[in-house]
């Protein structure tokens, strides 16, 4: 897997959730904080603003992505002094199902505004720190640019969501993970992710630390020595070494280790292997020296691990 397949791969948890709204002006609603998650609001039709706990209000328009990677709390609504009704539940309660598609008249015959909304539930105690530098809030205008595919997977989420078909359910969760690769991608490759963002932006764009970091993170059970990391980023070691430090924030074996170790915990949240076939997986010879950088690195062993953080 590459890079930022892996962040969503480590970080997700459950299934996310998503809805198509059409609301008819005057409307507004509040979208509360929910820590430990991830949230979206793309505008399908209409206009509406954005209103942000501080700041100033953002307009709208058809084809705007609003992506909040951390869950702060914000409103949306056709106006910004239209008052914001509070949310009746948790909109990443896993009793509301996938998706929905609701209609909301206000009191009067107004203009309506179609949002596509959705959220993720993350672990936070996985962060990558690809995630960590995001800012607490991305605004992709759809006049800048948006890319095509991401356009093309916002349309075919809200048009599964409004009219479900035999399958619905698998095509809506697997578009809504696409949908945040997508924003991740249109965020890192524009220019406002290479310059608001610190070093991982430019180590993804950087051809010779973004192809040490696809082949770490496509084997992390290779023998890896920091001399062969350094010829696949066509620098001499130390020179390496230097750039990958400055970008990554850590050595590039530190970061191996941590990889690795981010890595089995996910596979121990998402198989029944036995430890020993987990340490291998990640490239520990034997489940001794996997459990030892286990505990450095967590506090505790993996098979405690297993049994109070991956209930079966």
């Amino acid at each position: 897997m590459d890079v930022l397949s892996d962040v969503i791969a480590l970080m997700r948890t459950g299934s996310p959730r998503s809805a198509r709204v059409e609301w008819r002006a005057p409307w507004g609603q509040r979208f509360p904080s929910v820590p430990g998650s991830a949230g979206f609001q793309v505008v399908l039709r209409g206009s509406s603003w954005l209103i942000p706990p501080d700041g100033d209000p953002i307009p709208l328009s058809v084809g705007d992505v609003v992506f909040f990677p951390r869950g702060h709390g914000y409103a949306m609504a056709d106006s910004p002094s239209t008052p914001v009704a509070e949310p009746e539940c948790d909109p990443l309660d896993d009793g509301l199902g996938l998706f929905a598609s609701a209609s909301i008249d206000g009191p009067t015959d107004g203009p309506v505004t179609v949002l596509l909304c959705g959220g993720y539930r993350l672990d936070q105690g996985r962060a990558h720190p690809v995630l960590i530098e995001l800012p607490d809030m991305i605004h992709l205008p759809a006049g800048l640019g948006l890319q095509t595919e991401l356009r093309a997977a916002v349309e075919a989420l809200g048009a599964e969501i409004q009219r479900p078909r035999l399958g619905a359910d698998t095509v809506v969760a697997s578009l809504l993970d696409l949908l945040l690769l997508y924003i991740l991608r249109a965020w890192f490759e524009g220019e406002h992710g290479q310059c608001s963002v610190g070093g991982w932006a430019q180590a993804l764009a950087d051809p010779g630390i973004s192809a040490v970091l696809d082949a770490v993170h496509r084997d992390p059970a290779h023998p890896w020595t920091v001399q062969e990391l350094g010829a696949r980023a066509g620098l001499s070691r130390s020179a390496f070494s230097r750039r990958f430090g400055e970008l990554i924030g850590r050595p590039p074996l530190a970061y191996i280790t941590w990889w690795r170790l981010a890595t089995a915990t996910r596979l121990m949240r998402e198989s029944a292997a036995p430890l020993a076939e987990i340490a291998s997986a990640v490239g520990y010879t034997s489940e001794f020296a996997f459990a030892n950088a286990f505990k450095r690195e967590y506090g505790v062993a993996p098979g405690r691990y297993r049994r109070e953080i991956c209930p079966a």
